[in-house]
């Protein structure tokens, strides 16, 4: 459910025409829906009521500071996989103890930082990398709390390059490899092992692959009691997908109904569960809103040209990703299939293929659905292009939580050394 409906031939974000957002600020740019921020967050806590958890939002889906605020304020915890992720979470006001960090790729000076701001667990995903942890608070005169992240060889059957646990996957530690790196962990003296932490992948649709990957966890766990390591923590990380176009994920409900009897036996025995959402809070909670600049035709195709680009929103060109665009006002009866295109000077650069759309016209406004997650968190400035900005409705509230980047902002830092500019 989200709050994105069409009035009299309008699209609204609950009382807010997006029209009038457009009007306002110009396009292209990034619209979310606080109720549907708010609802997501609470039906999938509420979802796991009955059992000792921890939500973990994570906030490589959506990074904006009033968005993180929010979901602070409503008790969240932070999956973080960059040390400039938890900055924003501390500037947002996030609980650190309530925070845990991710991440192939951790440096020494991240390390430090997660020490400093006291962090809830280190997810640590290779033997060297719990070698340098423990190092790095032996420097601090600290323990580090840390799980090890198990990769469980299981299908997440998504896309590739949203499969997180796989044989192949560069993300943690094979299952025959745990006991042994566990071991390791416990024979450290500034380290303290508290968790262990499963990531199976992104934009998952069935509950088969969460419950296989719980079963595959079950015997780890004892395994790990019978040589003195009480785990405390169970991260199952996150990955439940949503509705793109004809996709049936699972409702939170049903996601965790699912999961009840396996994580029951972690539960009694100690466990707090952490679980760690993101497209699944904030996927539908956004859309990006552009305008069509021309239309083209050719022998082989026809193009609608929009001022949104895969600067601005990558997961088509980079995923071939399906999102839904819909008219922000009246449409024609005529239909057209065309390719949705942007200005970057790449063939790339495409927001639809071979799209069936209103015969719109220049001026026309556009809203790509389902943007809330992987939208402006992987925008860039490729092709000296401003960011756009973001902006959250509340009612009828209409609240710039970002505002839209100037041609000095693409300067800012840059400078011409002395010797060039002598000409």
């Amino acid at each position: 459910m989200h709050h994105f409906e069409e009035r009299d031939g309008e699209l609204y974000c609950e009382d807010v025409p997006v029209r009038q957002v457009a009007e306002r600020l110009g396009t292209p740019f990034y619209l979310y829906s606080h109720a549907t921020l708010t609802r997501h967050y609470r039906v999938f806590d509420e979802a796991f009521a009955g059992i000792d958890h921890l939500i973990c939002f994570a906030m490589k889906a959506n990074s904006n500071l009033a968005l993180l605020r929010l979901f602070a304020n409503l008790g969240a915890g932070f999956d973080v996989v960059s040390g400039g992720e938890l900055y924003r979470v501390l500037r947002a006001g996030g609980d650190p103890g309530r925070v845990v960090y991710s991440g192939v790729g951790k440096t020494a000076r991240e390390i430090d930082e997660a020490l400093d701001a006291r962090i809830l667990c280190f997810n640590v995903e290779s033997a060297e990398e719990l070698h340098l942890v423990d190092e790095r608070a032996r420097r601090k005169g600290v323990r580090a709390p840390v799980a090890l992240r198990v990769n469980p060889d299981v299908d997440p059957r998504t896309h590739p390059y949203i499969a997180t646990g796989l044989a192949k996957s560069k993300f943690g530690i094979p299952m025959d490899q745990a006991l042994r790196d566990y071991q390791t962990a416990k024979s450290l003296p500034n380290v303290e092992v508290i968790g262990l932490d499963c990531h199976i992948g992104s934009q998952i649709t069935e509950t088969g692959p969460f419950i296989e990957a719980v079963k595959r966890l079950r015997d780890l766990v004892q395994q790990l009691r019978e040589g003195g390591i009480p785990i405390r923590l169970l991260d199952i990380g996150g990955g439940l997908g949503i509705p793109y176009r004809d996709e049936t994920p699972p409702p939170p409900a049903e996601y965790a109904r699912a999961l009840a009897e396996g994580l029951g036996e972690f539960t009694r025995a100690g466990c707090r569960i952490l679980l760690e959402p993101g497209r699944v809070i904030v996927g539908n909670a956004g859309i990006l809103v552009t305008r069509v600049l021309y239309r083209k035709e050719t022998e082989a195709k026809k193009f609608v040209v929009v001022d949104a680009a895969m600067n601005d929103l990558i997961r088509p060109a980079l995923y071939g990703s399906y999102q839904e665009i819909r008219p922000v006002g009246k449409a024609g009866a005529e239909r057209i299939v065309a390719d949705v295109v942007g200005p970057v000077c790449e063939s790339g650069d495409f927001l639809a293929k071979d799209r069936e759309l209103p015969s719109v016209a220049p001026g026309d406004l556009l809203a790509v659905m389902s943007a809330g997650a992987y939208g402006f968190v992987m925008s860039s400035n490729y092709n000296a292009r401003p960011r756009v900005p973001e902006v959250l409705v509340r009612g009828s509230e209409i609240h710039v939580v970002r505002r839209r980047e100037t041609y000095e902002d693409l300067v800012r830092g840059e400078t011409i050394p002395e010797f060039l500019q002598k000409g």
